[in-house]
């Protein structure tokens, strides 16, 4: 089903009206959706190189607005909604721990959340139901999905279909490379 659903969207992204479902994924993806809006990302810059900053623009503009979505499911919805969509997806022992460091490493944990493979919606969830300062929350939401989908963006638009073969086979590295490079960084800034 989940490979059919991909197929779709890979088939869907170099035509017109691909905006729009890059929004659609990218929101959705931020509070409850399992594909990532790469999956439609790569094929659009791939087809429409020149116009990589717009369709960096658009993931990022509904991703964090999907984000502040789930946000709001964690405030209002916790019980209903946000405690099974953690079940769902198996992500309780994931959450426990982050629930544990939540409150004083809030914006890093959403900055990294938003650039690495750990389930965004799963943060953005616990955000708004743990209360991480909502502005805290979207500046860190812009920042990290930002830099994300910009990198992918650059990355296919210089590179072209080596850059998409080499991403599609190593994304979770990729993100994951990103991250600690990220971690880094923060380490020496805030130790140093």
């Amino acid at each position: 089903m989940i490979k059919n659903l991909y197929n779709k969207i890979i088939g869907k992204s170099a035509k017109p009206g691909a905006e729009y479902l890059l929004g659609i994924i990218a929101f959705c993806e931020s509070s409850f959706f399992p594909i990532p809006p790469d999956l439609v990302l790569i094929p659009m810059v791939l087809s429409r190189p020149k116009k990589w900053i717009r369709i960096g623009v658009i993931a990022t503009f509904f991703s964090v607005l999907g984000g502040v979505f789930g946000y709001f499911i964690g405030i209002f919805l916790w019980e209903f909604i946000g405690e099974p969509i953690i079940h769902f997806y198996k992500l309780s022992d994931e959450f426990l721990i982050f629930q544990n460091n939540y409150n004083s490493k809030g914006a890093i944990i959403v900055f990294l959340a938003g650039i690495s493979p750990i389930p965004y919606k799963l943060i953005t969830i616990a955000s708004g139901g743990l209360g991480l300062n909502i502005y805290i929350f979207i500046l860190a939401s812009v920042l990290s999905r930002g830099f994300r989908f910009f990198i992918i963006a650059i990355m296919i638009s210089l590179f072209g279909e080596k850059a998409k073969i080499f991403l599609e086979k190593n994304l979770t590295l990729t993100s994951s490379m990103i991250g600690i490079v990220l971690i880094i960084i923060a380490l020496i800034v805030f130790y140093f």
